[in-house]
């Protein structure tokens, strides 16, 4: 066997194979001869068919289905000795020519990129430094109380905040188009749910009212037909209602597991997943920040072969995600930046890896678990589940080796301290 490689565009190679003519011949000879010894053919007993006749009716077809076999025997060697990586299933182009004896192929497919490690002397992150204060702590309380605030029917005119039922008909271009009806809506006047004016031409409406209001469609707008469009909705208000908060009492928190009706435990209860939250929020920030450093300073093209299946791994997450069916598809280019990004960091992440001769110690991946598992119901049943499949705890492991790649890498670099409030730090995320 005589292999070359051919250097294509980008990560694109052609690799050539030659395969031994006389190898090819023998066996194909040796299966027609077994043929012989039990083929049927009209004029002849069964097993004397000439091996002529049948090399002339068999042959070809037979010639292919050894070829066949002969390269996917010999790929794997063929790489092995070119000493490539190649990414995804190559696309085989035969090369046949009985005449002159040529039994050879084209395989042509992308490598993985060389990736070599740029140093990051020099390079600065700023690390979030948060104190979770009393202010958080009453802010977070009074979303809660947000969360489960009841409705009330008023016989006034609707303010910012109140919730009006309606029916509407949209027209634009003085013609009615799809999704511009509406009956029994509910609209909460000041949560930014509509577009933007029409909320706000409520204020004032009471119940048996009807108003006409005039809005424009964003320009960003999904549907394209309606982006940057003028449009006029006739709206009916049937009733306004106005919010009613629960208080911060017994019956309140013990909504949140705290059934003694303590309230200065229940402040403590939400102060600690505050800090909860600060500390993961904080390490998610440093991490997306060192990610970002070692794409920086690692710019490496990526096969395009991983991209793709990377966007119809995060398709299929998201699908399943909206509980849509097999039948929706969201198109490539959704997904197509974060893929691109997912897949050179995985090699870049790779190559650190390998540099740095890291592992996941068993200690620390067994602590990952725990602590996961701290916030459900039953956190041993949690752990078991790990442990119980080998493949859902190499997905806490693949989490514990990015937190060393992480570690390392602020070893190499100057880290700032950046004070910011709890808001400021979940707001940017």
């Amino acid at each position: 066997m005589q292999v070359s490689v051919e250097t294509g565009d980008g990560l694109t190679r052609r690799l050539k194979v030659e395969l031994p003519a006389e190898d090819i011949e023998q066996e194909i000879e040796k299966r027609l001869q077994n043929i012989a010894r039990s083929a049927r053919m009209p004029g002849f007993r069964p097993g004397k068919v000439p091996l002529r006749v049948l090399r002339q009716r068999y042959g070809d077809s037979m010639r292919l289905e050894v070829f066949g076999e002969r390269v996917e025997a010999s790929y794997p060697q063929a790489i092995a000795e070119s000493e490539l990586r190649p990414v995804g299933r190559p696309e085989i182009e035969p090369d046949l020519d009985q005449a002159v004896g040529r039994y050879a192929y084209v395989a042509e497919f992308e490598v993985l990129p060389e990736v070599t490690l740029t140093s990051l002397e020099g390079r600065t992150l700023a690390r979030p430094q948060v104190e979770v204060t009393d202010t958080d702590v009453e802010e977070t309380i009074e979303r809660l109380r947000q969360q489960r605030k009841r409705w009330e029917a008023v016989e006034r005119a609707a303010e910012t905040g109140d919730r009006l039922t309606v029916d509407f008909d949209g027209q634009v271009d003085g013609e009615a188009f799809e999704g511009g009806q509406g009956e029994g809506v509910q609209i909460e006047i000041g949560a930014g749910r509509f577009i933007p004016g029409f909320e706000e031409q409520l204020v004032g409406a009471s119940a048996g009212d009807e108003r006409s209001i005039d809005v424009t469609f964003p320009e960003a707008y999904p549907k394209k037909t309606l982006a940057g469009k003028p449009a006029q909705f006739k709206v009916r208000v049937k009733t306004v209602e106005q919010p009613s908060l629960p208080e911060v009492d017994a019956e309140f928190v013990a909504e949140f597991g705290v059934d003694d009706g303590d309230l200065e435990r229940f402040r403590a209860d939400v102060r600690a997943n505050l800090e909860r939250e600060r500390s993961e929020r904080v390490k998610a920030r440093i991490k997306n920040q060192v990610m970002d450093l070692l794409l920086e300073a690692n710019p490496i093209t990526v096969p395009s072969a991983l991209v793709t299946d990377e966007i119809e791994s995060l398709r299929r997450q998201m699908t399943q995600n909206l509980g849509a069916g097999s039948e929706f598809k969201l198109p490539d280019e959704i997904f197509a930046d974060n893929a691109q990004r997912r897949v050179a960091l995985g090699l870049i992440v790779g190559e650190v890896v390998k540099a740095n001769e890291l592992t996941p110690d068993p200690e620390r991946v067994r602590s990952s678990v725990e602590e996961m598992a701290a916030t459900y119901d039953d956190p041993q049943a949690v752990i078991d589940y790990y442990y119980a499949d080998r493949q859902r705890l190499a997905t806490v492991e693949s989490v514990v080796l990015e937190d060393l790649v992480v570690e390392r890498v602020l070893e190499q670099i100057e880290v700032t301290d950046d004070p910011i409030s709890f808001s400021e730090l979940t707001s940017q995320q």
